[in-house]
């Protein structure tokens, strides 16, 4: 049934970059439980509840850190509550069930990637984007400088460690850049890394290089999104019953969403100390600010202003779609662009009509 590969479904990102994940987590298997003895989704708020502060809960889809900054600044410098709500933010994890936490109501917004909704709704769940706080997406394969590697066509000879049947791999794969490629599965860490210079692994921009610059290492980062792979990432999304039933307590919450993120990546300060609270997962400071740092290029690439932090733009929805089509990720036909997404939201449409150029990155030409 779809509903149980939607609730089975969980966090869109790394979850997969970590053998032997994709497990079935319990949770997961309560909620269909609970979906299938007629579990029905309601939204936490109401407009009777404007007088007093609207309780909202946002389930990450990973552990707390960087990418869901503009969430923890929001709560942490008192944006949420000025906006009057009371903001309850649940850390993810390996297969947190995304998807199935917002249908059933159990979480109003949740923080995914821009992929990953697409193939919610492929697999029939009525998820919808409403902003999208990173521009870029931070996932790249990461070399060392010693191997040579300048360009994705030097990966030629080189060993490279990757999930299987991920949507950038399989655009890799498309583009004719795993040619010659030894293809080898994801172990985790960077330890092959710094064993071989010839091995290349996939990465977080937020991750892996750190992790490896510590260790002494001089790296170099092949970025996905300069190839023409880049899905919107940390992009907030809600259910479609709660746009129609509650549009306007939507509109606010994108609006103080959108102010969170765009202090983060003006100060991220009072975030990262909630985030380090949060995380409770061997996060550090130095990791945290590197993370932050990192962040502000993929969310305001340039020329693009503070104002434009959050925009979104139908060609990216439509690029991304027909990309995920050619992949043979998701059946032609079985995704609307226009149903992924929601523009209204934002608080200036023009702002993101006049950022269009900008918020499609360097290559948004589909895949040939």
């Amino acid at each position: 049934m779809k509903l149980i590969a939607i609730f089975l479904s969980g966090n869109g990102h790394r979850w997969l970059d970590f053998p032997g994940q994709r497990a079935f987590v319990s949770c997961a298997v309560a909620i269909v439980a609970a979906g299938l003895a007629g579990c029905t989704s309601k939204p936490s708020t109401s407009p009777s509840d404007e007088s007093s502060a609207r309780k909202v809960a946002v389930q990450l889809n990973w552990f707390a850190e960087a990418e869901h900054g503009g969430v923890y600044q929001a709560a942490a410098d008192g944006t949420y509550k000025e906006a009057g709500f009371d903001v309850e933010v649940r850390p993810g994890g390996a297969g947190t069930p995304v998807a199935a936490e917002v249908i059933l109501g159990r979480a109003d917004f949740a923080i995914t990637n821009a992929d990953d909704v697409v193939l919610f709704r492929a697999a029939g769940a009525d998820i919808v984007a409403v902003l999208a706080a990173m521009q870029n997406h931070p996932r790249c394969i990461l070399v060392r400088e010693e191997s040579g590697v300048k360009t994705f066509d030097d990966l030629k000879g080189m060993t490279l460690q990757r999930e299987e049947k991920r949507g950038f791999v399989e655009f890799l794969r498309l583009q004719g850049k795993l040619e010659g490629v030894n293809e080898v599965p994801y172990q985790g860490g960077i330890g092959a890394l710094a064993g071989d210079p010839k091995v290349a692994i996939q990465a977080y921009l937020f991750a892996e290089p750190f992790l490896a610059i510590g260790e002494g290492m001089e790296v170099r980062t092949l970025m996905l999104s300069d190839l023409g792979w880049n899905p919107y990432s940390s992009v907030l999304v809600t259910r479609g019953d709660l746009i129609r039933s509650n549009p306007d307590m939507v509109r606010e919450f994108v609006a103080a969403t959108r102010k969170g993120w765009q202090n983060y990546v003006s100060d991220p300060a009072l975030g990262n100390v909630a985030i380090l609270s949060a995380n409770q997962h061997g996060m550090t400071q130095e990791a945290l600010d590197y993370g932050a740092t990192e962040l502000v290029k993929l969310a305001m690439p340039e020329p693009m202003a503070l104002n434009d932090v959050g925009v979104m733009s139908e060609n990216r929805w439509q690029n991304l779609v027909s990309q995920m089509e050619q992949i043979d990720l998701i059946k032609p036909g079985s995704v609307k662009p226009e149903d992924c997404y929601d523009l209204s939201f934002l608080a200036s449409e023009s702002a993101a009509s006049q950022s269009s150029a900008t918020a499609d990155g360097p290559s948004t030409e589909t895949a040939k």
